[in-house]
């Protein structure tokens, strides 16, 4: 009897033994350079929203796809709806095509395209925060709060100039504007959600905007094509 006991104790010891353990978190950083390889690239889907502090409303929104190449974002093709109607925006490295919104009043029908160097962030309706950037998500999780699959954190516009190309040609009049953020991993630790919020002042009149920004795809297929040349302009009417 003594023996059958002991014997069944082991046995419970070795079952107990046997759970297995916890995964360790994925480094968000190494997921996304994982992802950097020529041909492939992220969908994105973007919100906007505005406040004037006592009411919210919708502001526009965004849907695309970003490029990647070896180092990070190689390009982007990007729809964009707001109160001057659509724009979609593509780069490709450091050319950028511009055609809709207010465009569309000073450009001939035949050539709807406006080119333009530089790269960068987009404007319009854009997340202000790239988190296809391995530098701009390392920042991030350092100045951040990590909890259960999120980090939250303040950054100011010239901090994350210096480590976002994205966000490099950003005017140098709003770098002090903090922009609050949250990042949300998925269990891939690739970055399935970026929520940035920042206040921002025009013609005297201030309003908080917020972009919910969410990507899926990441590492699929991607192709951004250039405009038809022949669709394309330099000038500006006038």
């Amino acid at each position: 009897m003594k023996k059958m006991i002991t014997m069944l104790a082991a046995v419970g010891a070795l079952t107990l033994g046997a759970a297995p353990a916890q995964a360790a978190p994925k480094d968000p950083v190494r997921a996304l350079e994982s992802m950097l390889k020529p041909g492939r690239g992220v969908h994105v889907t973007d919100t906007v929203t505005g406040s004037d502090g006592t009411s919210t409303r919708e502001a526009g929104s965004g849907k695309g796809v970003y490029g990647f190449g070896e180092k990070g974002l190689s390009g982007f093709d990007l729809t964009m709806e707001d109160d001057y109607g659509t724009q979609r925006v593509i780069a490709t490295g450091k050319t950028v095509y511009r055609t809709g919104g207010l465009l569309k009043n000073v450009l001939p029908e035949d050539k709807p395209w406006l080119k333009r160097t530089g790269g960068g962030y987009p404007g319009g309706n854009a997340q202000i925060i790239n988190p296809a950037e391995p530098k701009t998500v390392a920042a991030l999780l350092k100045k951040g709060t990590s909890s259960k699959g999120s980090v939250t954190g303040t950054i100011t516009v010239k901090d994350l100039k210096k480590v976002s190309s994205w966000a490099s040609r950003l005017n140098g009049e709003q770098d002090d504007v903090k922009i609050s953020y949250t990042l949300t991993l998925g269990s891939s630790g690739l970055v399935s959600r970026v929520r940035s919020t920042w206040e921002l002042t025009e013609l005297g009149e201030s309003s908080i905007v917020t972009i919910d920004s969410r990507y899926t795809k990441w590492g699929s297929k991607v192709t951004i094509k250039a405009p038809d040349p022949k669709k394309v302009t330099t000038k500006l009417f006038g």
